[in-house]
C-alpha cells in the first residue's frame, strides 16, 4: 500500500519575463510504499530539496498531483493543509528548528500540545520517544546546552510523537560530525525497522543514504535512476557511489 504518490510534478519559479523562468522540477513521478525508507540524491541544483518541500506541502507545485494517505494535498486550503501536516506528517530539518526557550522535552511535546491531547498522554508519549533515542536523561535541558546530535535526536522525537504517516527529513546529518551522523541515521533505521515508520530523506551524504532501502537519483528536475538495497550496507554504499559518478556533477556536490 502506497503512502505517497506524486504524478507529473512540475515546479516553475517565475522570474522577470518568461525567458527568466526556471523549471526546477520537470515531470516527476514517485511512489513511496508504506514502511519504506527512501533517500533522494542528486547534484547541487538538481531539485531534490525543492521536491521534498513540494511533496511535504511546504511549497506549492506548478502542476501535477500529490496524494498522501489517499488525500490530494494540492486541493487543500491553507488551514486544511496546516492541520493535515501537523497530524499526518513528521519533519526533520538540517537546522534542527528547536525552540531555545523550551526544554528538549517541551519541544518534543509541542505537536501534541497544539493538538490539545490529554496532558497525561503527552507526558507518557514524550518520555517514551525520548527514551527510544537515549535522550531521556537530558530532557530538561535547553537546546543550546546540548550537542548537535542530541538536538537532532530531539527533533526526530518531535517528528514522530503524533505517529505520522510519513517522516520527511531534509539533510538530517548536514550539520553533524561523522559520529553524530551515524547515531542519527541509526535512529531513522530504528524507526523504520522497529516502528515500521515510512521515512523519506534528502541527502548528499552517501553514508547516510546507505541506511535506506531505496535511493532515487534526480538530475535536472527529473528522476534519473533508482536503486534498491540488495546485500550488505557496504555493498549498497559502493553502489550509491557508482550511481553518483554515472549521473555526473562535481565531487563536492554530493
Amino acid at each position: 500500500m502506497s503512502v505517497l504518490n506524486a504524478s507529473n510534478v512540475v515546479k516553475i519559479y517565475k522570474g522577470l519575463g518568461k525567458s527568466n523562468s526556471t523549471k526546477a522540477l520537470n515531470g516527476i513521478y514517485i511512489t513511496i510504499e508504506n514502511g519504506e525508507f527512501v533517500a533522494i540524491m542528486g547534484p547541487s541544483g538538481s531539485g531534490k530539496t525543492t521536491l521534498l518541500n513540494i511533496l511535504s506541502g511546504i511549497d506549492k507545485l506548478t502542476s501535477g498531483d500529490i496524494e498522501i494517505s489517499g488525500q490530494n494535498i494540492n486541493i487543500m486550503t491553507k488551514d486544511e493543509l496546516a492541520l493535515f501536516r501537523r497530524r499526518h506528517l513528521g519533519f526533520v530539518f538540517q537546522e534542527f528548528n528547536l525552540l531555545d526557550s523550551l526544554t528538549l522535552k517541551e519541544n518534543v511535546m509541542l505537536p501534541m500540545i497544539l493538538d490539545d491531547k490529554e496532558p497525561e498522554d503527552i507526558q507518557i508519549k514524550a518520555d517514551e520517544v525520548m527514551a527510544m533515542f537515549n535522550i531521556e536523561d537530558i530532557m530538561e535541558k535547553y537546546p543550546y546546552t546540548v550537542s548537535g546530535g542530541q538536538q537532532q535526536r530531539t527533533a526526530i522525537s518531535r517528528a514522530i510523537i503524533n505517529n505520522p504517516d510519513i517522516i520527511f527529513a531534509d539533510e538530517p546529518t548536514g550539520n553533524l560530525d561523522s559520529k553524530s551522523s551515524k547515531n542519527v541515521m541509526k535512529c531513522f533505521e530504528k524507526l523504520n525497522t522497529i516502528n515500521k515508520n515510512t521515512v523519506l530523506i534528502v541527502t548528499h551524504d552517501s553514508f547516510a543514504a546507505s541506511y535506506c532501502n531505496r535511493v532515487i537519483f534526480i538530475k535536472d528536475g527529473i528522476v534519473n535512476m533508482e536503486i534498491r538495497k540488495d546485500g550488505t550496507k557496504k555493498e549498497f554504499f559502493d553502489n550509491i557511489l557508482g550511481c553518483l559518478a554515472l549521473i555526473g556533477g562535481a565531487e563536492d556536490d554530493f
